[in-house]
């Protein structure tokens, strides 16, 4: 099982460039897709939900081009946006019916069954006779899975599934995607560092529409080890070290600001070095905005 994405690129009317020849192969299991926001991970997303074409480029899946036959691609997909629409006053129960009435289950018994063991992967059954409507965030995500996941796909892509979420909801979260991973390709995109690190296996890092790194997350935070440093500092000395050295990520700690430099060497007095991870990693090629 693979997703094969080649040399895709995408230019939208308004002159934006979304994608910039994105190459990417993805197995079976998590894959995280880490980039802050307006990078092209949902333009990524879109396209391979067959939502858009792209201008350039192919998608595969097991060496098939999904947009030679889209239909039967999307057969195969579960797609869970940023944000997705529910009927107002409907049930998660009635709901479910619907769309696996949509996709094809036409055995009532059968529905019902999938609809119960759903239910209770997602931790709903003994909410499931409320409207959606009125769920909180990390229920109406928990629900938004149940509905994907209706058919069995074997692509299943979730977008910035966690914001918003409270610690104890995005936690649930984890554990359910956790469950997928055995038997699907699961694209995960998402601005949360903490996201990739708690799931996933397989990452790469969307920027400004391309790709700017790929790997392990381990081996990742491996390839700058030894080159992490911390000092707080003021304000007037961290404007002077971003003119000499790499300051990648800044922070208030104790009501001071914390500078966090990559360096071979130490790049100056009084910085203490520390091991990094995967948000050092992510900031080295992202850096945040400035303090």
């Amino acid at each position: 099982m693979e997703l094969e994405i080649h040399d895709v690129s995408k230019t939208y009317a308004n002159g934006v460039q979304a994608l910039k020849a994105v190459n990417l192969t993805i197995g079976k299991g998590m894959f995280g897709l880490l980039g802050p926001n307006g990078a092209g991970k949902s333009s990524i997303m879109r396209t391979i939900a067959t939502l858009q074409t792209p201008d350039s480029g192919e998608i595969r899946f097991d060496g098939q081009n999904i947009f030679a036959n889209p239909t039967e691609f999307r057969r195969q997909l579960g797609y869970l946006p940023q944000d997705f629409g529910v009927y107002a006053n409907a049930s998660a129960t009635d709901m479910l019916d619907y769309f696996a009435r949509l996709k094809g289950i036409r055995n009532a018994k059968e529905r019902k069954n999938r609809i119960d063991e759903l239910l209770d992967l997602v931790n709903l059954t003994e909410h499931c006779h409320k409207a959606v409507d009125t769920y909180s965030g990390g229920m109406r995500q928990r629900f938004g899975i149940a509905q994907v996941l209706l058919t069995n796909p074997k692509v299943i892509i979730v977008d910035e599934p966690t914001a918003g979420l409270d610690p104890a909801e995005r936690n649930r979260f984890y554990s359910i995607l956790h469950q997928l991973t055995d038997s699907a390709i699961v694209i995960l995109s998402t601005h949360i560092v903490g996201d990739v690190t708690n799931l996933c296996g397989d990452m790469g890092i969307l920027n400004r529409g391309a790709i700017l790194a790929r790997g392990k997350p381990d081996e990742l935070v491996a390839s700058i080890e030894r080159q992490i440093w911390h000092k707080s500092v003021s304000r007037d000395e961290l404007r002077q070290l971003r003119l000499a050295h790499k300051v990648i990520s800044t922070r208030i700690v104790k009501g001071e600001i914390q500078a966090t430099i990559q360096s071979d060497t130490a790049p100056a007095t009084n910085f203490t070095q520390s091991a990094a991870d995967l948000e050092d990693f992510y900031f080295s090629y992202v850096p945040e905005l400035a303090v």
